[in-house]
């Protein structure tokens, strides 16, 4: 796993990220300038996870009980608000980056590392943004959607913001065990899929195009603070408040 983060990060260093003053590389009214590689990549990607990720995905729905399942699910989006805090002061946004913050030592601590949320019952919303976003805040464009082998769509801003939200993980710093700390990675890959499995109905024709505007419009109600746009397939820019 730490061999596919190294690539990963590899592959994103040598991509310019000098986008001047917000300049975003594709061009307004098209969103997928490298379609005809995406396209590969995203049908890699399918086969991949249809023999691999999502029967196994299928097993551990089907195994764990629902309270296990609700608590894995918690015990990550604990780990996301350790992130959040992080990205949040990097934004200067010292009000989300308290209440993530908050999150994170609460559910620690009184919700037994995270398994159990008592930080929602509380008042303490979850606060959500990622690298991506305090990219977008510090005037680094979007840059072309682009397909990831294993880690599926992302663009350029946003595929370099996984990288770090990677080594920002608290497992990273405070699990020393390499096995653990990559059976965790797993396990987190594994869960998220595995509470796909319903939404998955809801994908209708074109699969590739369905997915790429899903996650560009994901990624600007993110940019735009939960704000929903009526245009479905702008690209995502400068405005939008930007993460398995």
């Amino acid at each position: 796993m730490m061999a596919i983060i190294r690539l990963f990060l590899s592959l994103f260093l040598l991509l310019p990220l000098s986008f001047a003053q917000g300049q975003v590389l594709l061009e307004e009214k098209n969103v997928d300038p490298l379609e005809s590689i995406n396209r590969p990549l995203f049908a890699l990607n399918n086969g991949l996870d249809r023999f691999l990720v999502k029967p196994v995905a299928q097993v551990y729905h089907a195994v764990m009980p629902d309270v296990g399942e609700r608590g894995v699910g918690n015990f990550f989006a604990n780990l996301y608000d350790f992130n959040t805090t992080i990205n949040a002061l990097l934004q200067w946004r010292l009000e989300g980056a308290m209440q993530s913050g908050s999150r994170f030592l609460v559910n620690s601590t009184a919700g037994f590392l995270g398994f159990i949320d008592v930080a929602t019952p509380m008042g303490i919303r979850p606060f959500r943004t990622d690298f991506g976003q305090t990219l977008a805040t510090w005037g680094v464009g979007s840059g072309p959607y682009i397909m990831v082998p294993l880690f599926g769509p992302r663009t350029m801003r946003s595929g370099a913001g996984t990288v770090v939200d990677l080594y920002l993980a608290p497992q990273v710093y405070f699990v020393d065990d390499t096995r653990i700390r990559n059976s965790l990675f797993a396990l987190e890959i594994v869960d998220l899929r595995a509470r796909l499995l319903k939404a998955e109905e809801l994908i209708s024709g074109d699969r590739y195009i369905f997915v790429r505007d899903a996650y560009l419009q994901q990624r600007k109600v993110l940019l735009n603070d939960g704000v929903v746009e009526d245009s479905f397939l702008d690209s995502e820019d400068d405005d939008w408040d930007e993460d398995f």
